[in-house]
């Protein structure tokens, strides 16, 4: 294969080699390829490269590159002649002469050059036109068919038929199209059209007709000046389901025991129908392995039971295009039997036919009769044996392969082990099989001769064709089937045979060779392989292209990169013929590549380890017969982020503070973010730590801290992780013992760590314990370190017991390891060891493949292959890649493969959201990796092509609609359906002069679905909704749009209710019309309560009219709030209420509030600071001379405190209480009524503790007293003159006011 012409980021394409000829086939005289145009023979004598044809054989054009490629020559020995003469004399320049003559020595002579170019044109192959729409637009090239119809086509009677045929070309093609293999006239029917810029024929039944009518098989050609490509033939067929005969079944009658077979001669449909079998009261039979459906659809009885008589029989037939299910006449059973009570405990008898009385019988076969048979199979389609047995008790069926076992990776057992399906046939799979029915009286077998035939299938299929001028190229047709296929070519659409002469073309079997192509040498041409099982048809384009180099990417690009990484610089270019590309460094004549650069096939510049003196400005520089183009990318070589000084693990008891540490060196130039994380997770730094650039305090350690610490230091470019380990201690007892009370401290580092024992992939570590410090070492982690993808970076490798020092490591193959260990007490690490001596371990093939492959679409047209990289220790070996391979599934073609060196593939061209089996296989200079398994990928998705239909919409309220919609056909997807989508907005409101938002709103409905609610609707309301589906690409074409009103509804609450209270009598309401009134509004309903506290009044409701919007109310008490709600009404019913309270009277409220108004807070005032403190002082006094009264005994008269005396006739004196209200329940002087109709006392004299037996007293929310005095019935009561004593400060700060 030649070389790409369009050069893009390596891993974009893989690399194309021409083989090499065999050294000894040269010396002999004989040629590796008789069909080369010049053969070339070669071998390699330290860099020259010597061809076996001579200068009078080449092209034209090939004499051309020859002297283009001696003058390219001639210019790198000058540049090299002038480096030398240059270089300094001076100390130290022996070093440099012999490396410039070497260069120089090595460089091979002009023909060289020319002759490898000629090698590479000797091989079929075509220039890759890229993406670019630039280029795309300007370069002329033939029709391509892009899209066509399957080849049996099967449409629905009741759709439009729509036949599909797009291509695409410079300029574009026109179409038009054949049936029956005669011309199509499309004008001269009116119910066929053809799509705007498509070749899509669409017929339209919309007007009448029979679609039986276009039935036939239809062909598209594609024509511009350059050539016609043609479609497949595509045999066009109307969808049948075809009624089922009416018949009248007789009730079968079968003895108990003996086989039966229901038979279900389903009416012939197209597609076929899908068979089951059901009750008449649509109850599924259920089916085990002495019943059960054959694949034909009959209805197989190994043995009839008495217990089948308790349903009937139908057949049914669902048909896939009309969604229909016909129903057969049930068939009844009648069962003749020698125990004709259906006990149905005996079910689950051990042995129910002897239980049941009947006779045992040897299997016999009821599918298929007799001993053998035979069945053909197409290779890639699934075989599907079937063996179905009679016999009592019911035979066991075993499939077995006559000289080999079944093929396990595809065959498997359905239908109770009554068939054997194997998928993907192919030749091999042909031969014998039998299978085996047995019982305890006997066993049966049937053998099944299976032949395996093929319809074509591609080895080569043509690959369009695109030269420069005067090269040469080749078209190749080879495909494989049984019977072996034709091959007929074509160009233009007509066979080659009849086409005119062309002198540059030669056809050999399956070949076109084309010599010295020119402009006019431009066409399509057709590969047409058949045989009796198929054909298959491909376009293959040869075009002609004379295009000077152009560069594709931007120019001037800068990459920054981290010191001792590897990196790659891309120039991807186009040119026609195709261009040679080289890599020079800031301006120097030397073509980069050798030692640390490596240019690979696409022209992208590796650079293997980054060096400070790799800096700079690279050039490309891409040349053919026509010009050259260059471009420069500047590299900048940064530091790499190191953390230097690590946090290390730590022990601290809880309530103590810990620092870790985390000191990073970076390159200056790049910013520089460090985070940590607590065990693997972002950590939240609360109020008990402190983030700073090169540590993490924690304060008052607590037993949650406990956990893993890393430290995250970060660049745009890298980044390096370090981590510890915190314990947290909980309190613990003073020690008892004397080593217990000693000081405890981490290890010390283990030493003399030595290697033993080499071994392919494993090695002996031994290394001398360090000091434990009082703690004994509870483990030692062993860490490695290789210098090929990661030097410098530790990683863990074991952990091991504290209790030894030698332990046997098992190594990865290509690794060059380098050992470290690490000691481990309760109070934490180690410094590490000194690192052991290196061993290099040997390479070999990869045992494992990349993990997570993935292939999703990211454009229409194409599948990005995505996976994750194997790491060093599973490279196992130099130049690590992978081995790309897929295609498309089901249609059993030949993997497509290339060799990837990064971890992604893009696959262009693809059709829209198409299943691929994808392979990732792992490979490196020992070999290639295990098998690797097949993943399921999907290429791109495009919009969708269809809307959904017959939209129906259900009012179900005032806010909510119900939706149902025919769904769309799955084709017309093209991709995965995320959901259904309704778009709907509010068109007007029923109400005149109301303005609303006209702002589109959407409901979703996932999944395939055909129904869903809309809801938070405007009530009263005229509305539009429009339906579409969605996939991963976004919205398909919209339905036909849909009005609908939503009735009336209940309006929103009041806008702007205030309360205001111009005095104590009045308080004054106003409120603004609803925002959403939701329909006609007929008044407003206003209720208000009076409340006190948690005493609440009795609500008052007050009605208004629309218009009103003020309400004036008279207050019937100057002390309580009230409490309004206030909501409008339609006939609907009352909304959404608005509730506001009256304002607080000026003796309630609070000092906050006080505070607030006058925005200052007094409780700050020097003032009244000393006002709390003065008050408090003389409270203080007035206790103290409570306390000194009461020591000297003080009493005072209650009964002059009373109004009216206390006589004997007084009721309350029998129980020893009495009342301080008179009879007509008139208040005391200095009392005033509270609203709930207590007393509340303003002053007092006396103590009103002593007079109850409990010393309980209740007061009201006011401070008012409720209850009663009560005395005791003692010596002091009868004294009518004394008093009792103040027993509380209180009594006594009344008594002395």
């Amino acid at each position: 294969m030649r070389r790409l012409a369009v050069r893009g980021a390596a891993g974009d394409a893989g690399e194309v080699a021409a083989p090499a000829a065999d050294s000894t086939d040269c010396a002999r005289g004989r040629h590796p390829s008789p069909r080369r145009l010049i053969d070339l023979c070669a071998i390699w004598d330290p860099g020259v490269f010597l061809p076996a044809v001579g200068w009078k054989r080449a092209s034209g054009f090939a004499r051309r590159r020859l002297n283009e490629a001696e003058t390219l020559n001639s210019v790198r020995e000058a540049q090299l002649e002038l480096l030398e003469a240059a270089r300094p004399r001076g100390p130290g320049s022996r070093e440099r002469g012999p490396v410039l003559r070497m260069a120089r020595q090595q460089q091979p002579p002009p023909w060289v050059h020319a002759a490898f170019l000629l090698c590479l044109l000797s091989l079929s192959g075509a220039i890759e036109i890229p993406m670019d729409p630039s280029i795309q637009n300007e370069l002329s090239q033939p029709p391509t068919i892009t899209k066509q119809s399957v080849k049996d086509h099967i449409v629905d009677p009741r759709d439009n038929i729509l036949i599909e045929c797009e291509a695409k070309g410079n300029p574009a093609p026109s179409f038009h199209w054949t049936r029956n293999s005669r011309f199509f006239n499309i004008a001269k029917d009116p119910r066929v059209s053809m799509r705007r810029r498509s070749g899509t024929l669409v017929i339209d039944f919309r007007s009448g007709g029979r679609p039986e009518e276009y039935e036939g098989e239809y062909q598209c050609f594609a024509r511009n000046k350059f050539g016609t490509a043609l479609s497949n033939r595509i045999r066009l067929q109307v969808s049948k389901s075809p009624l089922w005969p009416k018949e009248n079944l007789d009730p079968v009658v079968v003895q108990e025991g003996a086989p039966l077979t229901l038979q279900c001669n389903p009416p012939p449909g197209l597609p076929s129908p899908v068979i089951f079998w059901m009750s008449s009261s649509m109850e599924p039979i259920t089916q085990d392995k002495r019943v059960s459906q054959g694949h034909n659809g009959d209805l197989y009885f190994s043995n009839v039971m008495l217990q089948d008589m308790q349903t009937d029989y139908s057949c049914n037939a669902r048909f896939h295009f009309t969604h229909t299910i016909q129903q057969k006449n049930a068939f009844t059973l009648k069962v003749l039997t020698n125990n004709p009570y259906n006990d149905s405990s005996l079910r689950n008898h051990p042995d129910i036919y002897s239980a049941r009385g009947v006779a045992e019988r040897t299997p016999s076969f009821m599918y298929p009769q007799g001993t053998a048979s035979s069945q053909m199979v197409l290779r890639g389609m699934d075989l599907v044996l079937e063996c179905i047995a009679s016999g009592v008790p019911t035979p066991d069926i075993a499939w077995y392969k006559k000289g080999g076992d079944l093929p396990s990776d595809k065959a498997k057992f359905e239908n109770f082990n009554k068939a054997l399906r194997i998928t993907n046939v192919s030749e091999e799979d042909s031969g014998e099989y039998f299978c085996l029915a047995s019982n305890k009286m006997g066993s049966i077998r049937h053998t099944i001769s299976v032949r395996v035939k093929a319809a074509p299938y591609w080895l080569d299929e043509p690959k369009n064709l695109i030269l420069a001028p005067g090269e040469d190229g080749r078209l190749v047709c080879r495909a494989n089937g049984n019977p072996k296929p034709t091959v007929q070519w074509m160009v233009n659409g007509e066979p080659l045979q009849s086409a005119p002469p062309n002198p540059n073309r030669e056809v050999a079997g399956d070949t076109i060779i084309f010599r010295d192509t020119q402009i006019s040498s431009r066409a399509v041409y057709q590969c047409n392989t058949s045989n009796e099982h198929g054909y298959l048809l491909a376009n293959a384009f040869v075009s002609v292209l004379d295009v000077p180099p152009r560069m594709l990417s931007p120019r001037n690009q800068l990459i920054r990169v981290i010191l001792y990484n590897r990196t790659r610089l891309d120039c991807p270019f186009f040119g026609s013929p195709i261009p040679t590309l080289r890599w020079f460094k800031n301006g120097q004549g030397s073509n980069l590549d050798g030692g640390n650069y490596h240019v690979y096939e696409n022209g992208s510049l590796e650079i293997k380890m980054i060096r400070k003196e790799d800096q700079g400005i690279y050039t490309c520089v891409a040349t053919n017969i026509l010009g050259k183009a260059e471009n420069q990318v500047r590299l900048e070589v940064k530091d790499p982020t190191r953390i230097y000084r690590m946090p290390e693990d730590q022990v601290a008891k809880r309530g103590t503070t810990v620092q870790l540490e985390c000191r990073v060196k970076h390159d200056p130039s790049l910013k520089l973010t460090v985070s940590w994380l607590k065990d693997d997770e972002p950590l939240y730094i609360g109020n008990r730590m402190k983030k700073e650039d090169d540590s993490l305090t924690i304060f008052g350690v607590a037993e949650r801290d406990q956990g893993s610490y890393t430290c995250v230091a970060s660049t745009e470019l890298d980044q390096d992780l370090a981590k510890a380990y915190l314990t947290v201690l909980a309190d613990q007892a003073t020690p008892t013992n004397r080593l217990a009370a000693l000081p405890k401290g981490r290890p010390d580092r283990p030493r003399d760590l030595e290697l033993t024992d080499l071994a392919e992939r494993s090695v002996r570590l031994t290394w001398i314990p360090g000091d434990d410090n009082n703690s004994p070492i509870t483990d030692y982690v062993v860490q490695f370190e290789e210098d090929q993808f990661q030097p410098g970076v530790w990683h863990d490798h074991s952990k091991f017991p504290g209790s030894v020092n030698s332990a046997v490591l098992q190594l990865s193959p290509y690794v060059n390891y380098q050992f470290r260990v690490i000691a481990i007490n309760e109070v934490g690490s180690s410094h590490p060891s000194l690192p052991s001596e290196r061993y290099r371990t040997s390479g070999a093939p990869p045992e494992s493949n990349p993990a997570d492959v993935k292939g999703e679409g990211t454009r229409k047209n194409n599948m990005e292959i995505t996976w994750t990289p194997m790491n060093a220790t599973s490279a196992f070996g130099p130049n690590l890649r992978y081995i790309v391979k897929w295609r498309r599934r089901e249609t059993r073609e030949t993997w497509n493969n290339v060799t990837v060196w990064g971890s992604r593939y893009v696959v262009g061209q693809t059709p829209v959201y198409v299943p691929y089996e994808i392979r990732v296989q792992a490979e490196n200079d020992f070999g290639k990796g295990p098998e690797p398994d097949t993943v399921i990928g999907y290429s791109g998705e495009d919009y969708p092509r269809a809307a959904p239909t017959d939209v129906k919409i259900r009012v179900l309220n005032s806010t909510a609609i119900s939706l149902q919609w025919n769904r769309v056909y799955p084709d017309t997807v093209q991709g995965q359906l995320r959901e259904y989508r309704a778009y709907y907005w509010r068109e007007s409101s029923l109400l005149k002069n109301l303005w609303v938002s006209q702002k589109r709103q959407q409901a979703s409905f996932p999944g395939d679905r055909p129904r869903g609610v809309v809801s938070r609707l405007f009530p009263y309301s005229n509305y539009k909704l429009e339906m579409v589906v969605v996939n991963g690409r976004g919205d398909g074409p919209r339905s036909e749009t849909k009005e609908f009103t939503t009735p009336e509804g209940v309006p929103s609450a009041p806008r702007r209710f205030r309360v205001r209270q111009p005095n104590l009598e009045t308080i004054n309401l106003e409120w603004d019309h609803p925002e959403h009134p939701n329909g006609i509004l007929i008044g407003y309903t206003l209720k208000y309560v009076a409340f006190n506290g948690t005493k609440l009044g009795k609500q008052i409701v007050e009605n208004f009219s629309p218009n009103q919007t003020k309400f004036t109310m008279q207050r019937a008490d100057p002390v309580s709030r009230y409490r309004f709600t206030l909501s409008a009404r339609t006939q609907v019913g009352s909304g959404e209420a608005a509730t506001e309270e009256s304002p607080a009277p000026p003796n309630e409220a609070t000092p906050t509030a006080a505070y607030t108004n006058n925005q200052a807070d007094i409780a700050t005032q020097g003032w009244f600071i000393g006002l709390m403190c003065a008050i408090a002082l003389l409270v203080l006094i007035l206790l103290i001379v409570c306390f000194i009264k009461r020591s000297r005994g003080g009493k005072y008269p209650v009964r002059e405190k009373k109004d009216v005396p206390l006589g004997p006739e007084d009721p309350k004196e029998e129980d020893g209480s009495f009342d301080y209200s008179d009879e007509d329940n008139k208040p005391l002087q200095g009392s005033q009524t509270s609203l709930d109709g207590t007393i509340k006392q303003q002053e007092s004299d006396d103590s009103l503790v002593d007079y109850g037996e409990g010393g309980e007293g209740q007061f009201n929310e006011d401070g008012s007293f409720i209850g009663q005095y009560t005395v005791k019935k003692d010596k002091e009561e009868t004294e009518g003159n004394e008093s009792s004593e103040a027993t509380s400060p209180v009594n006594a700060i009344y008594s002395l006011a």
